[in-house]
């Protein structure tokens, strides 16, 4: 249904959005932060507009999000957390930079974060697991190719066997 949309003016907004570093924020003049640049890449993934993304700089930004831990975070000088195995790696995979992360550094910190007894993922190890963050975890495992997980498509969220099957190919 994009031709319900003015997609141009889409566009243009996106890219008033974006930062030096490469980054979107959540207006223009907003910092940066990775949750942003997926809705960001993504949409400009729909619209087919992915050549107006630094994808050199934004991946480099990216994947500066990932602490000696494993772990990632938002934004520079916060937190690692779960969620962010989802919000990060979804963009380096729409802009075609998952190889720049230490894929089993991360796997190994989301692993850190189930609660093996009761199940699910925590947003750092030893905190409460909730859906969020087991929602978020899981997703990121599968982008990394963690055996047994189905690929999720990293625009659209789903199952990319779910995608083929709705788009009838």
């Amino acid at each position: 249904m994009l031709h319900l949309v003015d997609t141009d003016a889409c566009v243009r907004y996106i890219q008033s959005c974006a930062n030096s570093d490469g980054g979107f924020g959540e207006e223009p003049g907003a910092e940066t932060h990775s949750g942003q640049i997926f809705t960001c890449v993504s949409a400009l993934a729909i619209l087919g507009r992915l050549d107006i993304v630094d994808k050199d700089k934004l991946g480099g930004w990216l994947s500066e999000r990932q602490l000696p831990n494993g772990g990632l975070n938002g934004r520079p000088e916060k937190l690692e957390d779960v969620c962010y195995s989802w919000w990060v790696m979804s963009s380096m995979a729409t802009i075609g930079k998952l190889h720049w992360i230490d894929k089993k550094k991360l796997e190994a910190f989301i692993l850190r974060c189930q609660d093996v007894n009761e199940g699910g993922l925590s947003d750092r190890p030893g905190d409460m697991v909730d859906v969020f963050h087991t929602n978020f975890g899981i997703a990121g495992l599968s982008l990394i190719g963690y055996e047994g997980l189905d690929e999720v498509d990293p625009v659209y969220c789903m199952p990319r066997k779910v995608i083929r099957r709705i788009l009838g190919g």
